[in-house]
């Protein structure tokens, strides 16, 4: 899982995108669970929206539920991380090149 995970984001696209995810909204009553790892569920939505993969058959081994992936992928894709990714990684060839595959998929699993 942890070459997948490497291949999917790599440490180099990480570095990028851990700059432009936004933050976990505190909870109003305050508590609750912690958020779950960001780069975790990054791993998990990219494995989603490249894959072809319904939400509900996102393999256990990602570590993050179905609900918490798609909840995530929402807010960042509504906060347009995805867009905003590509730009941050245009001097790089082949990093803009697969930051423009998840842009694009994302954008149609998000409006699908």
């Amino acid at each position: 899982m942890e070459a997948l995970a490497r291949r999917l984001v790599p440490d180099d696209l990480w570095a990028v995108a851990s700059t432009l995810v936004p933050e976990p909204r505190p909870r109003p009553q305050g508590g609750g669970r912690a958020a779950a790892d960001a780069r975790q569920v990054m791993v998990a939505v990219v494995y989603v929206v490249t894959s072809g993969c319904a939400w509900q058959h996102l393999p256990h081994s990602f570590g993050v539920t179905v609900p918490t992936a798609h909840r995530w992928f929402a807010r960042w894709s509504r906060a347009e991380l995805w867009r905003n990714l590509h730009e941050a990684t245009a001097s790089d060839p082949a990093l803009a090149e697969w930051t423009r595959v998840i842009r694009d998929c994302a954008a149609r699993r998000h409006y699908d």
